[in-house]
């Protein structure tokens, strides 16, 4: 399950959730128009996320693992609204590292966060 605002760079939601055999792999779900209520958390890992990926950059040519990778970074930065919790805490506490791993995202040591570009070119 994801959820996003309606940005150009989700425009093709087949591409996004279904595998190239055309099966639903994923649900992608939209924040509402004018909810900024909704958006807030979104966006924040939005920024988080074009920290990594500058916007203009093309998805098509990322693995499963670099989203992973990309994904385990912006968890695992402490957030002042989650009481100095990391995102990725926060969720294996409520529902488990079993079910958290099975996400493929991982929590990374806070003085290994990569927050930039550089994360893709190593």
């Amino acid at each position: 399950l994801a959820l996003t605002d309606n940005g150009g760079e989700f425009a093709n939601i087949m591409d996004i959730e279904n595998n190239a055999a055309g099966q639903r792999e994923t649900m992608l779900f939209f924040c509402d128009p004018y909810q900024s209520s909704q958006k807030a958390h979104c966006e924040k890992n939005h920024t988080e996320f074009r920290n990594i990926v500058p916007t203009g950059t093309s998805f098509d040519n990322y693995s499963q693992e670099t989203v992973n990778l990309i994904f385990s970074h912006v968890n695992s930065i402490k957030r002042k609204i989650l009481n100095g919790r990391t995102p990725y805490e926060l969720f294996a506490f409520t529902f488990g590292e079993q079910i958290a791993s099975l996400f493929g995202v991982y929590p990374v040591s806070p003085e290994l966060v990569v927050q930039s570009p550089k994360l893709l070119s190593k």
